[in-house]
């Protein structure tokens, strides 16, 4: 059974603090609707504040503990099988987030790598530990000169990923960038969410004073007695709130966020095709045009409608 309009999906992001799920909330409030999350943090369970995840139910949201090893390829089957459900029920996906990779992998087919087994990923460490940053770099740019060249040698994870990958039989550097080249897996309107920078810092400040006063600090200590895989320990904010007095965490956090921010706003001109909306503006604003822009395509129904 397909859905009854195109397009079958609608896809929403923008940076950190943006609104994301807010208008994805509001959008689902106005037509047949269920959210999937395409975000490489919120994936994990035991940290709903240091990664604001809303009360509100979503697919793919708090899916793994902390101790499992993330990859792009699980994290693609499981996105694929959930979009494909919701449109089967007649209902429209409104995909959310702000990894850009992982957006992209639910929206597409991606020649994504299978995860390492766990003996390979001890090998290249052990590896690099043993050499040096520099020397494990050499064995890199001998094995795959084009992963080398776009790696620092200083990137531990990334050269041990490479190093990984090169003993597949794959790269961390394709021989062309696929990311946004491929045909999307359904109908798909992409939409951006643009914040003027000096607002979307304060928003940014604002809402990282407010995972302190909600306790963020015991949240973190909680999540780190327990095992935490080496993709769960990239969480924005777990290492500064774990070593860090409060004042200097609130402050490094803040930095690091503003960071991100800046980076997946410049992933977002990388979208071909996207729409962008003006999102300083209550969320319920940005879902109707949103929602105006993807009528204008086909007609969705209202919700109620049959």
């Amino acid at each position: 059974m397909t859905a009854p309009f195109s397009p079958d999906v609608i896809a929403i992001f923008g940076p950190t603090a943006s609104g994301k799920t807010a208008v994805a909330e509001a959008l689902a409030d106005r037509i047949h609707a269920e959210i999937v999350s395409a975000d490489a943090m919120q994936v994990y369970r035991d940290l709903p504040i240091l990664t604001n995840q809303s009360e509100r139910s979503a697919r793919l949201v708090a899916i793994w503990p902390l101790s499992h090893e993330a990859s792009v390829a699980e994290y693609a089957s499981l996105a694929h099988r959930e979009i494909d459900e919701i449109i089967a029920a007649r209902r429209t996906p409104i995909v959310v987030g702000g990894t850009g990779l992982y957006l992209r992998a639910a929206l597409a087919e991606l020649d994504v790598p299978p995860a390492p087994e766990p003996e390979a990923r001890e090998h290249f460490e052990r590896l690099y530990d043993r050499v040096g940053p520099e020397g494990a770099h050499a064995v890199l740019a001998n094995r795959d000169p084009a992963a080398a060249a776009a790696i620092h040698a200083n990137d531990r994870r990334r050269v041990v990923r490479a190093l990984e990958l090169n003993d597949a039989g794959a790269s961390l550097r394709p021989s062309r960038d696929r990311l946004w080249s491929e045909e999307m897996r359904h109908p798909t309107v992409v939409f951006g969410l643009e914040v003027p920078r000096e607002e979307l810092w304060q928003r940014i400040e604002e809402r990282t004073r407010v995972m302190f006063e909600r306790g963020v600090g015991q949240e973190v200590r909680n999540s780190l007695e327990g095992p935490i895989s080496a993709t769960a320990r990239t969480i924005h904010g777990l290492r500064e709130i774990a070593e860090l007095p409060p004042d200097e965490a609130l402050a490094a956090l803040v930095l690091r966020t503003r960071r991100y921010a800046a980076y997946q706003r410049k992933w977002m001109r990388r979208i071909p095709t996207i729409v962008t909306v003006r999102a300083d503006r209550p969320a319920g604003e940005v879902a109707d045009e949103i929602l105006e822009v993807a009528r204008s395509r086909e007609r969705l129904p209202a919700r109620g409608a049959g």
